[in-house]
């Protein structure tokens, strides 16, 4: 019979026959193998004699278990790390023609780059920061890309020559992606509920650098703690053999290889391989690189439909954004209506709750069609006979369409793949900001070509074809799932997880029997 202390140890040794022959759920998924028993573990090597640990129903200590006050400060302070990359994409956007002009650069090509090598650091950077993120934890690896970003911020605003400031907006972007990637995972670290975890995102994804990025440092440095639930169980298991140099007490996290091969063949590479082999990062990387790519067009579609179709000035263009803005916050309005609604059927114990998809891939089933539309309203309504407000309040359906597919998709992404969502979410990351970087780039030729009209109704088009995607969800999301390895790990870990509590409150009552053990248990007791 297995024993557990106060510490969430395991009061049993572990023969290195069987402690040799389990793994990692990461590592099980990473392989494509069906893990045995679901025990949070590694190939474990010379283990004999070790204790390990793991968190108890109702531990303190585990993130899910922190109070709601410190989870909203995470959760504050998650947001304004991530409206640093946010902010940072688009700032110089009103600038270029001022930057362009006293550096002498006259090429069209030239003058998108300040926002295309920001997109291209936010290409390669995720695909670092998430998995590094699963492999050593949050905190330590926020603070770091977050103050070099700081840094990199001031190079840009002290740059003598316009290939310096292209360099350092290339930094910026790529630690400045950092939280875009890590986010998500600290989300997951600290909301088991889904409902909760779903208004977490929300605010996250709800949208002067330099000032802004030094003051979110601060709180970063000095306040944020570490939520990485391995690594925390780690520090655990540090303080018991402090205590106790003779105790061969061990978290699992600490067992497992962490060579340069292991973090370069499996952690490194885990995002790729899930946009290679996990449909639901394919299909919903492909959705959100459209509609991204999409957004960043629009900062050069704006400026040919209000300023050379109707002749407005820069600053009058400028404030025709704020329809958008206007969107994204009917789009909260919707999301909380939808909370709502969720709660109340889950309390309800309406069947159609228990299926994943129906959590949150309903939004972006709405915000999909109303986003195709509102490029087809924008296209076809800019005409010189036509007022520019009419075109303009196209923005309304943009910014709602635009805010729940990425609450959707971003939020289903975290509820499928939890542990893994950091990875899920940088392989997202990466994809949206490689086509943000190319298509933009072909904004004015296309528009020159197709004129606004058809320009509009192409990017229309091909979102109203990818608004198909959250629908098959919601079809064959389940199946989809079954047939994944990560997800299969995922739900082996919340198996065990959920014997281990039964046993607990048998133990409680006095009522466990060895017959709760699996058979390999038996073996080893």
């Amino acid at each position: 019979m297995r024993l557990v202390n106060k510490w969430g140890v395991r009061d049993r040794t572990l023969p290195s026959s069987i402690s040799e022959s389990r793994k990692l759920p990461t590592e099980e998924a990473d392989n494509g193998v069906q893990p045995s028993d679901g025990l949070p573990c590694d190939s474990i090597h010379d283990t004999t004699g070790k204790k390990i640990i793991s968190w108890e129903p109702n531990d303190k200590e585990n993130p899910y278990n922190w109070s709601n006050r410190r989870k909203l400060f995470i959760n504050i302070t998650c947001m304004m790390t991530v409206t640093n990359s946010t902010m940072g994409s688009s700032l110089p956007s009103m600038a270029i023609p001022f930057m362009t002009r006293e550096w002498g650069v006259t090429s069209d090509t030239q003058k998108v780059l300040p926002i295309s090598t920001y997109l291209i650091g936010y290409v390669f950077g995720p695909l670092l920061w998430g998995p590094l993120s699963e492999h050593i934890g949050r905190r330590n690896l926020t603070t770091a890309a977050l103050s070099l970003f700081t840094l990199w911020t001031l190079g840009c605003a002290l740059s003598p020559n316009w290939s310096s400031f292209l360099i350092f907006r290339f930094l910026c972007g790529t630690f400045g992606s950092a939280p875009i990637a890590i986010v998500t995972g600290q989300l997951a670290d600290i909301y088991e509920d889904s409902v909760s975890r779903g208004r977490a995102l929300s605010f996250y994804f709800a949208w002067v650098a330099l000032i802004y990025a030094g003051a979110t440092l601060i709180p970063v440095v000095l306040f944020l703690p570490e939520t990485y639930a391995p690594v925390l169980l780690t520090r655990r298991a540090q303080k018991l053999r402090k205590v106790d140099p003779t105790a061969q007490v061990y978290a699992a996290f600490e067992l497992e290889e962490k060579g340069v091969n292991q973090v370069i063949t499996k952690v490194l590479t885990r995002p790729i391989r899930m946009i290679l082999t996990e449909t639901i990062v394919t299909a919903t990387c492909l959705y959100l690189a459209l509609v991204y790519a999409i957004f960043y067009i629009s900062f050069a579609a704006f400026p040919i439909v209000f300023q050379e179709l109707y002749g407005l000035s820069p600053g009058v263009t400028g404030l025709l954004f704020l329809p958008i803005f206007g969107g994204v916050l009917i789009s909260l309005v919707i999301f909380s209506a939808w909370g709502t609604f969720l709660r109340k059927s889950q309390e309800r114990n309406r069947p159609w709750t228990k299926k994943e998809e129906y959590r949150r891939v309903p939004l972006a089933a709405i915000g999909g069609p109303i986003f195709a539309v509102s490029l087809f309203w924008l296209g076809f309504s800019a005409k010189i006979d036509v007022h520019y407000a009419v075109p303009s309040l196209a923005g309304i359906g943009f910014g709602i369409g635009f805010q729940l597919i990425f609450i959707g998709m971003l939020n289903y992404l975290t509820d499928a793949y939890e542990i893994f969502a950091a990875s899920a979410n940088a392989a997202a990351s990466s994809a949206r900001s490689f086509l943000a970087v190319v298509l933009p780039l072909a904004t004015t030729p296309m528009f020159a070509q197709l004129g606004i009209s058809g320009a509009l109704g192409l990017l229309g088009g091909l979102s109203l074809l990818l608004s198909a995607i959250p629908f098959i969800f919601l079809w064959k999301g389940e199946r989809i799932r079954a047939g994944s390895a990560f997800c299969i790990a995922l739900k082996e870990r919340k198996l065990e997880m959920q014997r281990k509590a039964e046993e607990e409150m048998g133990k409680r009552d006095g009522t466990t029997t060895i017959g709760g053990d699996s058979q390999e248990e038996k073996e080893v007791a």
